[in-house]
């Protein structure tokens, strides 16, 4: 199973969001044991050090972000990403990067707890609970 991880899953776990911190935790526990392989995309990438540097000095941002990649696989940002998104016609450029880079790298979803904002994507979005409700039904 491969999935493209938002944003706010990493930092509903990094700034120990409530409610959202149990579900979120849990992936990226499968993301961990690699029963998920859990993608971040360049973008995200960008985003969580804009976040994390408002909290944290750069030593701080370079532990964190370190320890990010023993858990989930980091993704390039391509030009193919941001010319599909430009034509998706979308409101919110960022999520159609998102769910572009989605599709190249075949993911089976994206995990986020926005999932409105990927209603037309190509790619399934996922609440984390929803996403844990699907994989441990279906016995995966």
């Amino acid at each position: 199973m491969r999935a493209l991880i938002d944003g706010s899953i990493i930092l509903d776990v990094l700034q120990g969001r409530e409610p959202y911190l149990d579900a979120s935790s849990k992936i990226w526990k499968l993301c961990e044991t690699e029963r998920v392989e859990g993608f971040v995309s360049a973008l995200t990438f960008a985003d969580l050090v804009y976040v994390m540097r408002k909290e944290l000095d750069p030593d701080g941002v370079q532990e964190v972000l370190k320890k990010l990649t023993l858990i989930f696989h980091f993704t390039d940002l391509e030009i193919t990403d941001l010319t599909e998104a430009a034509g998706m016609k979308r409101n919110d450029y960022e999520d159609a990067v998102q769910a572009s880079t989605a599709m190249r790298i075949h993911a089976d979803c994206i995990i986020t707890r926005s999932i409105k904002d990927y209603l037309k994507s190509a790619v399934p979005a996922y609440t984390p609970a929803e996403f844990l409700q699907r994989l441990f039904y279906s016995g995966k």
